[in-house]
């Protein structure tokens, strides 16, 4: 049984009724869904806030899910991504670029880019310095416009496919490409100024 079909025997179980297949489904996606609006937001406690919309979300409407038209994770992200966007446009969050208080170093899930990257063999300098680069890539993250900022998280910190973005996003896999490119361009700039204003 391959991980598509085990998870799908998973959504089966839990559809049907099963405590503890909803409880393991929670603890495959919890971190991930948090990391995704975590970096949406910018807040630890929003994210936190917004994870438990999102697994009622999904708790609600498990049964619609088609294993056949796309992969578990693919609509779990897509539940997030309409969630996220509601939330937005209700005007729940003011500008997200205001959002930068939250220092990412504070995590202690592991949730930030640094610190998922993080080796432990380096020098305290060394890490320190990575810390603080993390924290510059994350404010500068937050600057992004939504649209540029949501196809950048799900390419490179959640590593799906064009395609699969494309699903989420219910765009074409063109404009997919085009805005993880224009993110980057506008990403590498903002980076380029905070490090300028900082040394």
């Amino acid at each position: 049984m391959d991980d598509n079909q085990a998870v799908n025997a998973l959504v089966r179980r839990g559809v049907a009724g099963d405590a503890a297949a909803w409880q393991e489904i929670v603890q495959l996606y919890n971190r991930r869904i948090y990391n995704i609006c975590y970096r949406f937001c910018g807040s630890p406690d929003d994210a936190a806030d917004l994870t438990q919309d999102v697994f009622i979300k999904i708790y609600r409407t498990l049964s619609t899910f088609d294993g056949s038209r796309a992969a578990f994770m693919t609509w779990v992200t897509t539940v997030t991504r309409n969630l996220l966007v509601d939330h937005f446009r209700k005007g729940k969050y003011d500008r997200l670029t205001d959002s930068l208080e939250a220092t990412p170093g504070g995590q202690d899930d592991g949730l930030t880019l640094g610190e998922q990257l993080e080796d432990h063999s380096v020098s305290p300098e060394q890490q320190v310095q990575s810390r603080q680069t993390q924290k510059m890539v994350h404010e500068a993250l937050q600057k992004l416009s939504p649209e540029l900022r949501e196809a950048l998280i799900l390419r490179d910190l959640q590593d799906m496919d064009y395609k699969e973005i494309a699903i989420v996003l219910k765009i074409p896999e063109g404009t997919v490409k085009s805005r993880i490119n224009r993110g980057r361009t506008e990403l590498a700039r903002l980076i380029q100024r905070n490090y300028r204003q900082v040394s």
